[in-house]
């Protein structure tokens, strides 16, 4: 059978770089194999879900390249549930239950206080007729559950190696809610059954859930798929991610912080994994590079310093080709070929391709610390045409003019050409500057 995973966030948020990072491997994971992804919105959360974070999730995918090959609502799929609940109350696994909260609440804390692990006693299933008709005569409508097999629960999970779990060790799990829903527990299963999910990567935070699901999966009939279970992220200090951290949503990363699709991409990617972190430039090249036996057992750390230099080093790489609809974009529709190289070692976020528009082509106030050696120097421009061998010839000229060299030479330069200490090659900037506003920068003045 040919590989399928799924992605299925819940449209109740924005994706934030623990959900990509999920995204991402299982879309590398499907590639690698030759298989295919799935995007699935897990959209039954009435109150919580929205169109706009629906169009949100998808429209962040797409930004970061992780196209779907199929697609799936929760919401379309509705009467499957039904029907599978069907089937488990007629094998007799499934059994109402009429507690409140606050009686399962009591039953949790006593059970915690006498040092014992909170599961269900299954107190329903020794209810009478009569018991459950003056309960539901008294207005209480129940809640369904799913009877665990006293069985072992064992599978070989692709990052965390053999698991092994006893039914008699878990709670019965709540699959219908007192509102007639189902929960994610049985709905996740479903939809995997009937979409052909052959492998489920998500993480370590599921791992007891998928041990109860495996029993889910046998009996409504399906195949067990594989699983990979990733550690999760934490920050640069190790502490978890704060899912309402809202500067590590895709949506600020791109929109506020001006971070490239790619970088995000090569930094989750490799995270917590025995691959060096390097820019990589498509997701083709990432996927020809993943192997799931690569991913550690230890929480990666997602350090925003670290994304910012792998950002960089994507944009010191980005051709003019690749950028130039989006620069058109920002307002600089006259940067061409010959700009973008001259200035692009010098961006940290293609925004601040603005800077150096401001420095080549707009006014501005010069830096002149010694007038004298400047009016020398200005004398000795070359005369036009100017190239990338102009700034050579130039300081050649001024050096042996002046004496200066080094620091000497080229800082003073530097500062009354653009104003600024550092920056692009001159060599490639002082073409861009033009022989007129050099000369009229040397002299002092605005220009």
């Amino acid at each position: 059978m040919s590989v399928a995973v799924r992605f299925a966030p819940s449209p109740t948020g924005q994706l934030h770089v623990g959900n990509i990072r999920l995204a991402l491997v299982n879309w590398l994971f499907a590639r690698s194999q030759g298989g295919s992804f799935l995007l699935r919105l897990d959209d039954t959360d009435l109150e919580r879900s929205t169109a706009d974070y629906a169009a949100g999730i998808e429209r962040d995918l797409r930004w970061l390249g992780l196209e779907w090959d199929r697609f799936a609502r929760q919401s379309d799929r509705l009467d499957r549930y039904a029907a599978a609940v069907e089937r488990l109350k007629g094998a007799g696994r499934l059994y109402p239950c009429y507690e409140t909260a606050e009686e399962l609440s009591l039953k949790r804390k006593s059970l915690l206080g006498r040092g014992l692990p909170p599961i269900y006693d299954r107190a329903a299933l020794r209810l009478a007729d009569a018991d459950r008709a003056r309960l539901e005569a008294e207005g209480r409508t129940p809640h369904w559950r799913f009877l665990l097999e006293h069985e072992p629960v064992e599978w070989d999970d692709l990052v965390r190696g053999p698991q092994h779990f006893h039914g008699r060790d878990l709670s019965d799990p709540v699959l219908i809610r007192e509102d007639g829903r189902t929960l994610y527990t049985l709905s996740s299963v479903v939809d995997d059954i009937e979409l052909d999910i052959t492998h489920v990567i998500r993480g370590e935070d599921h791992v007891a859930n998928t041990a109860v699901q495996v029993q889910l999966w046998q009996a409504l009939g399906g195949p067990v798929p594989g699983f990979a279970h990733l550690p999760l992220l934490t920050d640069a200090t190790g502490a978890g991610l704060s899912k309402r951290l809202g500067s590590i949503s895709v949506a600020s990363l791109r929109d506020d912080q001006g971070v490239e699709p790619m970088a995000i991409n090569s930094l989750l990617a490799k995270l917590g994994t025995s691959d060096a972190i390097e820019a990589r430039m498509s997701l083709a090249e990432l996927a020809a590079e993943f192997d799931m036996a690569k991913v550690a057992r230890g929480a990666p750390k997602f350090d925003p310093e670290e994304l910012a230099r792998l950002n960089a080093r994507v944009l010191h790489a980005t051709p003019f080709e690749a950028v130039a609809g989006r620069l058109q974009a920002l307002g600089f529709g006259g940067i061409d070929a010959t700009f973008w190289k001259a200035v692009r070692p010098n961006l940290s976020r293609l925004a601040d391709v603005a800077e150096w528009w401001h420095v080549a082509r707009e006014p501005i106030e010069p830096v002149v610390e010694d007038a004298e050696f400047a009016s020398a120097a200005a004398a000795l421009l070359p005369a036009d045409p100017w190239d990338d061998t102009t700034w050579s010839t130039w300081t050649g000229a001024v050096k042996s003019a002046t004496g200066r060299k080094g620091k000497g030479l080229f800082m003073p330069l530097r500062l009354a050409l653009t104003g600024r200490d550092h920056g692009p090659e001159l060599k490639n900037l002082l073409p861009l500057i033009g022989r007129e506003r050099a000369e009229a920068r040397l002299a002092g003045r605005v220009a």
